[in-house]
């Protein structure tokens, strides 16, 4: 019997952006869903159990990183929230500490490199205490 897909769900208010992340991760295994707006995102993380949340940060109502705290009481216990930005790295790192994310990733990596990334954080355990050191997701 196959593994299922690992379950990413992106968000981001870009719609190119967000096209570009479905078709690259899908064409490397992953099963991808995709919501343009901080809101409403507890809804769908409670709904389809994702792995992976990959959430921008700069939205004009809400700001990902909050979005982060909001989500997490929805999700399994083994869903990694994954700020993606553009933001520089100083940043992202203060942001992801500062919401409990479980690391981040800037948008500049695509493709292949952002699969290898997602695939090798999924085989690392979650730590007990989530966001207390996230770090750049390595793979």
């Amino acid at each position: 019997m196959a593994e299922p897909k690992p379950r990413v769900l992106v968000v981001d208010d870009d719609p190119d952006l967000l096209d570009l992340v479905q078709r690259s991760l899908s064409a490397y295994g992953f099963e991808v869903q995709t919501h343009t707006s901080a809101l409403g995102v507890s809804n769908i993380v409670r709904a389809s159990e994702p792995d992976f949340v990959l959430i921008d940060v700069n939205f004009p109502a809400l700001k990902g990183d909050k979005v982060v705290g909001l989500a997490r009481q929805y999700a399994p216990p083994g869903t990694r929230f994954i700020l993606y930005s553009a933001s520089d790295e100083a940043k992202l790192r203060s942001l992801a500490i500062a919401s409990g994310a479980d690391g981040y990733i800037s948008k500049s990596v695509q493709g292949a490199d952002l699969a290898q990334k997602l695939n090798a954080m999924r085989l690392k355990p979650r730590p007990a205490t989530p966001g207390r050191n996230p770090s750049p997701v390595e793979g």
